[in-house]
């Protein structure tokens, strides 16, 4: 039997630090992926994002911030400007990745693999799309920038993917 398309947890990133790490790490967790900017009219959800990570993170809830400047140069700065922007503007505790594309043909695996998923397909719209995706790595919701961190459906749906306990 041909082996499927790898998952999510087989890509490559690169924190912001610049080490290379794969999603495997966050295996057994529910994410919320997020293109990220600094220079943004919804910067301020950066706020948001920090708030629902310290809310759900001990329930197995992760947020990966990826930077892009894909959208009318919003995210300007160098990896080591972000993270500082990042630390601080709004004491970012989530993992931030390196800078990275997130359409187009040069869009990184990543977001590749997220604007591909069955039911969620279509090009990133601007920053702070999100993208949620279950403990066992499917794509199981995606949120427009409008939505906020704090919006009831969002929140909902983060708890409804949190990794169940074992009874």
């Amino acid at each position: 039997m041909a082996q499927e398309k790898s998952g999510i947890y087989d890509i490559q990133v690169a924190t912001i630090d610049g080490k290379m790490t794969s999603l495997e790490e966050y295996r057994g967790k529910t994410l919320l992926i997020v293109n990220t900017a600094s220079k943004c009219g919804f910067t301020g959800q950066y706020a948001g994002l920090q708030e629902l990570y310290d809310r759900y993170k001990n329930q197995g809830f992760v947020v990966l911030a990826f930077p892009a400047n894909d959208f009318m140069g919003q995210e300007p700065g160098t990896n080591e400007a972000i993270k500082k922007f990042c630390d601080l503007r709004f004491k970012i505790a989530f993992p931030l990745f390196a800078k990275i594309s997130v359409k187009g043909k040069n869009a990184h695996p990543l977001y590749q693999y997220l604007t591909n998923a069955p039911a969620f397909k279509g090009e990133i719209s601007w920053n702070f799309n999100k993208f949620l995706v279950s403990p066992k790595g499917e794509v199981v919701g995606r949120f427009g920038s409008r939505v906020k961190p704090s919006d009831e459906e969002l929140v909902k749906a983060i708890e409804a993917a949190l990794p169940k306990k074992d009874s």
